[in-house]
């Protein structure tokens, strides 16, 4: 997808294209450059998800205005066009090339060992214990179980009902350890809550349903669920349609989402992937990029859940103290939580 106004369109193979935005010559931190070129090509559901791709180019946006690099972005629409794209940007003049989304993890490792001149990052890196990481290619991780223990202990605090409900996108591990971090929080707080869970599919498509999203949404709020959250990209607007239809209440994932549903969210899950996307293309810029993994939970600043007057009724000083608690405690490693 081309965006409006924004510069040149590149062609790409079976007709794809790139949006390309010149760098504006702007200040951060006395480091200046135009000549450096960052190609980002974003995860499933693209610029306008108000979700996680959406905080990705906030951060290259940021990159852009403060730090004067050039950008481009791709916004794939089927499995194949991710490869296709960062080869394109490996192969041209990014100095950066940018992956967004876990389903990046296989191709960007294969196209770092091709380009070994370039470097490359991985948000939400899928790795395991052990596995060989080029080393011109940085994978981030976050630990969402962590920010997932405090949203779903802060809906045991809350729900008048008893029942809190969890709405996936795709059922896989990854998601899995949102629905396990709630799970653990909400269990911490009220061992007998009742936790609902569904999943919008096993494709990629299922994180961009909104019907999807609102059909399980309501289904979870008629089975007397009072809060939902949603770990499901773009799917979830439909889980936010939902809770304004029955008035009742959600917490969003990965940016604040309050606004989605002005009166209905609780709060927000946040991964903080704007400032990880602009700190890694800050580093880059400087020189000081260096390749491995980073995983980033509470005690890194990468996760952490979203507070502000738009959830002041239900974030009481008690609430909020006793959150805190528990975030030192999991900071500390004295808190256990389970990924699946």
């Amino acid at each position: 997808m081309i965006g409006a106004g924004r510069g040149r369109a590149i062609g790409l193979a079976a007709g794809l294209a790139l949006a390309a935005l010149a760098g504006c010559g702007g200040q951060g931190g006395g480091e200046r450059s135009g000549d450096f070129h960052v190609g980002l090509v974003f995860d499933v559901g693209g610029i306008g998800d108000k979700s996680f791709n959406d905080l990705a180019y906030a951060g290259l946006m940021q990159a852009k205005r403060e730090l004067g690099i050039s950008a481009e972005y791709f916004e794939p629409t089927q499995s194949g066009d991710r490869e296709a794209a960062l080869r394109l940007f490996a192969q041209g003049d990014a100095d950066l090339v940018v992956g967004v989304g876990f389903l990046f993890s296989d191709d960007i490792r294969a196209v770092a060992g091709d380009f070994p001149e370039k470097q490359f990052v991985c948000v939400d890196y899928s790795w395991s214990e052990g596995q060989e990481v080029p080393p011109n290619l940085v994978g981030l991780k976050f630990r969402e179980e962590e920010g997932s223990f405090l949203v779903g202990a802060l809906a045991a605090m809350v729900t008048g009902t008893g029942t809190i409900g969890f709405v996936g996108g795709m059922d896989i591990p990854l998601i899995h350890k949102f629905e396990a971090g709630y799970r653990a929080g909400a269990a911490a707080v009220e061992p007998r809550t009742r936790v609902l869970v569904h999943y919008a599919g096993v494709t990629a498509e299922a994180f961009k349903n909104p019907a999807k999203g609102k059909e399980l949404a309501l289904a979870q709020y008629e089975q007397g669920a009072d809060i939902i959250f949603h770990a499901s990209g773009s799917t979830g607007l439909g889980v936010f349609e939902a809770a304004r239809q029955k008035g009742r209440l959600v917490i969003g994932v990965d940016a604040d989402q309050s606004a989605e549903a002005p009166g209905h969210v609780l709060t927000s899950m946040v991964k903080c992937v704007d400032r990880v996307v602009f700190e890694e293309i800050r580093r880059a810029l400087k020189g000081d990029f260096a390749g491995g993994v980073r995983i980033l939970g509470l005690a890194e600043g990468g996760v952490d859940y979203a507070r502000g007057a738009e959830n002041s009724e239900w974030l009481t000083p008690e609430r909020e103290a006793r959150l805190a608690d528990f975030a030192r405690a999991i900071a500390a490693g004295e808190i256990r939580i389970p990924l699946e």
